[in-house]
């Protein structure tokens, strides 16, 4: 007789876990068991509600839980962390309180799964709350559950603590350096990301590929192609197999680098991509103004058979402003809808904008802009319409745009700056005072922009008038010599663009030191005859950066590539890869 129900209970065992992750097939499997009295068994019906989780149906999962009368520790273990690992994280706080509840002890898989719910619906005060369990539970020094909360933090945007949790561990593993590193990226903290995975270095840990992936990120963010190119030697030295992930974050890291041709090299021996890494290179291109090798990509990308998705259009898309390829993108966003069945979202729309706005069609983008709904007229598709007009100088059409994003977005500073630019452009100077006057009332202040550039596998950082340099009186006076080089070759300056209060010989002061001139100047002063620059800006280039630099391209023969806050410029002899449409 114990045989038989031993057998019979196996059977009901395989007949549970061959249902596998499908809900019908999983009723049916229930149905079974309360039919062959087995619904009482833990060990079924633990496995029954984990399934249920992977299928999605969490509310068959909670179903299932309350027909239990005295769930064990094992039960609510396992379904905490299958809640949490299938993304309910809610529910994996409710199983939690539910175990807290029934005076169940929790253990450190129920820690690090209940962190990561936290962390996933960035809830601070129940993932401090969490943390004091931790500590009550005596679970403070083990390393999955340090490494969940270092990860809980940076998620939650306070990367110090994240770092407080991180230096008190005493022995560090993998994943608690990758969520570190992570961590710090997440936060725009790039250059501490690098410094954290050196620290990883010299302490003996080996990184794996997900370390990697993470550091790639921060060097995208630095824009800095010497540390780029360390890092790709870094992953070739430690034998780490190149999977479609780790290849595709170096396409990122290289295009985010300047060098679009290091990008296309790892584009071209991977073994196999995806629709990830296809879109990765697409927009590689179109930030460097490639607009051409961009659609050859895509071509190529849909004769292989790989589907494009939302971020896919928005790629090619935007090479298409980038580079002026108004037909080629109209063809595109046709394709998109009629042939993928693709619902044009936002990103969609701010590219369609700008690139009409770029090529000089303001009227068809402003005819655009009126053709979308009243719920896709978002912020970002009126700040893309009044680049626009601010490009082309349209006063009347200008105004009315910014007064629209002002409504939308009355605590965004950067709308009030380009209405008192599109003021200044037409004169009213009243007008730009009055713009003035309201960003001071609001406490309202410009975003700063700043301009980086590596120079002899060393970082400097410049603000407009800098003076913190120990060298500024030489890159000074360099700068001044080099603007009068550019005056003679017929460079004039865009005072309009300048603070508007100022007198004229002011305004030409305050845009001649902006960071990106400081920034060449001092690369051209520090580097031999060909090298080519390479400076990173937070901020869009102004137009008068954008004009100097080119003509300092011809009067030193340097090639110059700045990464502004949207796309690369690449400065060569006179001209610009973006062919002025920035």
């Amino acid at each position: 007789m114990e045989g038989k129900e031993g057998g019979r209970k196996s059977a009901e065992y395989e007949a549970v876990i061959s249902a596998g992750p499908h809900l019908k097939r999983l009723q049916q499997a229930h149905a079974h068991l309360v039919v062959t009295g087995c619904h009482r068994s833990r060990a079924l019906l633990t496995k029954l509600l984990t399934l249920s989780c992977a299928a999605g149906s969490i509310a068959y999962t909670r179903r299932l839980f309350r027909s239990f009368s005295d769930p064990d520790s094992f039960l609510f273990n396992s379904l905490i962390k299958a809640s949490s690992k299938f993304g309910f994280s809610h529910d994996t706080v409710f199983f939690y309180r539910r175990m807290l509840h029934s005076r169940i002890a929790p253990s450190t898989y129920t820690f690090t799964s209940v962190i990561k719910a936290c962390a996933d619906i960035s809830d601070i005060r129940l993932g401090a709350i969490v943390h004091s369990h931790v500590f009550v539970s005596g679970y403070v020094a083990d390393s999955f559950v340090q490494a969940a909360l270092v990860t809980f933090y940076a998620k939650s945007c306070i990367p110090h603590v994240a770092r407080k949790v991180f230096d008190e561990m005493p022995q560090k593993s993998t994943v608690a350096w990758n969520s570190m590193i992570s961590g710090y990226g997440q936060n725009g903290l790039a250059r501490e990301a690098v410094e954290v995975y050196n620290m990883m270095r010299e302490s003996g840990v080996q990184p794996d590929s997900g370390t990697f992936v993470s550091v790639l990120s921060a060097c995208s963010q630095l824009g800095s192609l010497h540390l780029g190119c360390w890092l790709h030697e870094c992953i070739v030295g430690s034998g780490i197999t190149m999977n479609v992930v780790l290849a595709t974050s170096l396409v990122n890291m290289f295009s985010r680098c300047g060098d679009v041709g290091r990008a296309r090299a790892v584009f071209d021996s991977m073994n196999e991509g995806n629709v990830v890494s296809w879109t990765a290179m697409i927009s590689g291109y179109g930030m460097h103004g490639y607009g051409v090798e961009a659609m050859e990509v895509f071509r190529r990308m849909r004769e292989r058979g790989v589907v494009p998705n939302t971020v896919t259009f928005v790629a090619v898309l935007s090479a298409c402003a980038h580079a002026g390829l108004i037909d080629e993108g109209r063809v595109v966003f046709a394709s998109m809808k009629q042939d993928y069945g693709v619902v044009p979202s936002v990103e969609h729309h701010v590219c369609m904008v700008d690139m009409f706005g770029r090529g000089g069609l303001l009227n068809e983008a402003y005819k655009f802009v009126k053709g979308l709904r009243p719920k896709e007229l978002v912020p970002a598709v009126w700040t893309a319409m009044l680049g626009a007009c601010k490009m082309h100088k349209n006063f009347d059409i200008g105004v009315e745009v910014a007064e629209h994003l002002i409504n939308a977005e009355p605590e965004n500073p950067g709308h009030y700056v380009l209405l008192s630019n599109m003021y200044a452009l037409a004169g009213r100077m009243d007008r730009v005072e009055s713009v003035r006057n309201v960003m001071i009332q609001r406490g309202l202040k410009k975003q700063v922009g700043y301009s980086t550039i590596d120079v002899d596998n060393r970082s400097y950082l410049f603000s407009m008038g800098d003076k913190s340099h120990p060298e500024t009186n030489e890159i000074y006076r360099y700068l001044d010599e080099l603007m009068w080089k550019c005056k003679d070759a017929g460079y004039a300056p865009a005072p309009e663009l300048a603070m508007h209060e100022l007198e004229d010989e002011e305004r030409e002061y305050a845009l001649r030191y902006h960071s990106e001139k400081l920034a060449v100047a001092f690369g051209l002063m520090k580097t031999g005859h060909g090298v080519t620059l390479r400076v990173v800006k937070n901020l869009r280039i102004c137009e008068d950066c954008h004009s100097a630099i080119k003509f300092i391209s011809v009067v030193t023969n340097r090639e110059i590539i700045v990464r502004d806050k949207l796309r690369f410029h690449h400065f060569r002899e006179g001209s610009c890869s973006c062919l002025d449409y920035w």
